[in-house]
């Protein structure tokens, strides 16, 4: 399983308490090799995750293809949801996102 937290770092306040920064999630770009699915009621990023990546906790890769907002994991019924083929390269971004902030 892709660790996405392993390039975030935990920092203290000045109190001691101990936080783990936000995670920033790239901009995936298209590719020819991308997969389209409709979204059908009942469908979550995760369980689409899991299904084409049989990894549930990939599910951030969709939902930045998609430029979800509002932070929600279910996509509306009958969206063309983008499901991006090359996880290495999401996985890729991701660490170079987060390691020079």
């Amino acid at each position: 399983m892709a660790q996405r937290y392993k390039t975030i770092e935990v920092n203290k306040t000045e109190t001691g308490t101990r936080y783990i920064q936000n995670a920033i999630y790239p901009n995936i770009p298209e590719s020819d090799k991308d997969f389209y699915v409709i979204a059908t009621a009942g469908d979550r990023y995760d369980t689409l995750a899991s299904q084409f990546y049989q990894d549930q906790s990939l599910w951030w890769i969709i939902a930045s293809a998609n430029n979800t907002a509002g932070g929600t994991f279910i996509p509306t019924p009958g969206e063309q949801i983008r499901i991006p083929a090359d996880v290495e390269n999401a996985l890729t971004l991701f660490e170079q996102v987060n390691r020079t902030r």
